[in-house]
């Protein structure tokens, strides 16, 4: 094959009427008599690549017409403009070479697959346009997460993976022996950020966190990750300003940059477009009284929100609500109290609309010493553990607030998926360790 510029399927618009080489990767054939119109993806885009008879060679033609899915390929030819849709290119082929056909039937034809079949073939699912969409406004939520941070004065700093303690509770931990002694794969960052905080005022962290639920439901995954902002004297107010301030940040971005995909997961974006500030915020309490006024008039204050009552809550508006001052029974051992009602904690959640649950969760940490050993001992915690902890409070202690997002349910809500299983390259799930 002649040697030419070897160029991304996404940057044909730059090389129209010249010839070009492309290395991809066959994702459907279609024939129509003198004519084969070969799809070609990159991984940066996918064009149609039209084999005419009359431009190439007998053998080539005939060859083209038995190119397996999947088979690896360098197709050269002439960029032209799509015929009848603006901003699509063609490729007019002059020249195609096999790098490497399967070794055998590729085996997800584009025929309905299940969804076991689907997961053990994760590895090879992933190449399709869906997952690639999926995969493309996961890193667009990312790099905006990312930016928004990085552009608001905070620093990043990492977590350890490996942990002494829990944070969100014993029942969901996964135990590893860490040379002789226990140790557990880190829940959330958040305390390790308030160490931070107290070192340089504003800092995230960003990375995977573990949860050993035996759960089965859509929106869990035993594998996640989670950026984490903490803010040294920030209060609840505060928190709740800067949680919508940077998810509404963070969907304009998306929006802004991944129309494409959204068009190819036939994602409605209306909803999205209303993800502006202010979110309605709505008690405890308040939210307790949406559920008993719609189908729900056992709820009671004291219970906690499962994924059905966060729907019907958030049902009642056009966009996140932020939920606050749940009842510090429900709550973890580190959340300041409401001074004025001593039984609520200085927390919220977000709720995201359509059925996506609680989005982000967060709120202003205790940071009175004597208060935070009592809830520790109340929540029958083991205070040596936590030691460097509590030493936060004792060397200058400060208040401070922060919370947490967790990317996959946000790629399920931005794209509308049902499962947050499509949302990461490889999920773990309760009874799902490979690929």
């Amino acid at each position: 094959m002649t040697s030419h510029q070897s160029v991304p399927i996404a940057h044909l618009s730059d090389h129209v009427g010249r010839e070009v080489t492309l290395r991809g990767w066959l994702y459907n054939k279609r024939s129509s008599g003198k004519l084969h119109f070969l799809e070609v993806r990159d991984g940066s885009g996918m064009v149609q690549a039209v084999v005419f008879k009359g431009d190439v060679p007998t053998e080539l033609f005939a060859a083209a017409d038995h190119i397996q899915q999947e088979t690896s390929l360098e197709v050269s030819g002439i960029v032209k403009e799509h015929g009848k849709i603006k901003g699509q290119y063609e490729l007019q082929v002059k020249n195609l070479k096999v790098i490497a056909a399967p070794v055998r039937e590729y085996p997800i034809s584009p025929k309905e697959h299940g969804t076991d079949f689907l997961m053990d073939n994760r590895h090879l699912w992933l190449r399709s346009k869906r997952q690639v969409a999926i995969m493309r406004v996961r890193h667009a939520i990312i790099k905006a997460v990312r930016d928004y941070f990085d552009s608001h004065e905070f620093t990043l700093i990492d977590a350890p993976i490996f942990t002494p303690s829990a944070c969100e509770g014993t029942s969901t931990l996964f135990e590893t022996d860490y040379h002789g002694q226990p140790a557990y794969l880190a829940q959330s960052g958040q305390l390790y950020m308030e160490a931070a905080a107290a070192a340089l005022g504003k800092v995230y962290c960003f990375g995977p966190t573990f949860r050993a639920e035996k759960s089965k439901t859509r929106r869990h995954l035993a594998e996640f990750w989670m950026v984490e902002p903490e803010v040294a004297f920030l209060d609840l107010e505060g928190d709740m300003n800067l949680a919508e301030d940077f998810l509404s940040y963070v969907v304009a971005r998306v929006l802004e940059t991944r129309q494409t995909e959204f068009k190819i997961l036939e994602r409605d974006t209306k909803n999205l477009e209303r993800v502006t500030p202010p979110f309605p915020r709505i008690t405890y309490d308040e939210a307790i009284q949406i559920l008993q006024d719609n189908g729900h008039p056992e709820a009671k204050v004291g219970d906690d929100f499962g994924g059905d009552e966060e729907t019907v809550i958030s049902s009642k508006f056009d966009r996140p609500v932020i939920v606050h001052r749940y009842r510090a029974s429900l709550k973890a051992f580190y959340f300041a109290h409401d001074k004025a009602v001593p039984d609520l904690a200085l927390n919220m959640d977000i709720l995201a609309p359509e059925g996506y649950g609680e989005i982000v969760g967060g709120g202003q940490r205790e940071d009175d010493l004597e208060r935070l050993e009592s809830a520790l001992a109340a929540q029958k915690l083991p205070k040596e553990a936590f030691e460097w902890y509590l030493d936060l409070r004792r060397y200058g202690s400060f208040p401070h607030a922060g919370f947490g997002l967790g990317i996959e349910r946000t790629v399920a809500w931005l794209c509308g998926l049902s499962h947050v299983r499509e949302t990461i390259p490889f999920p773990r799930m309760l009874h799902r360790l490979t690929p």
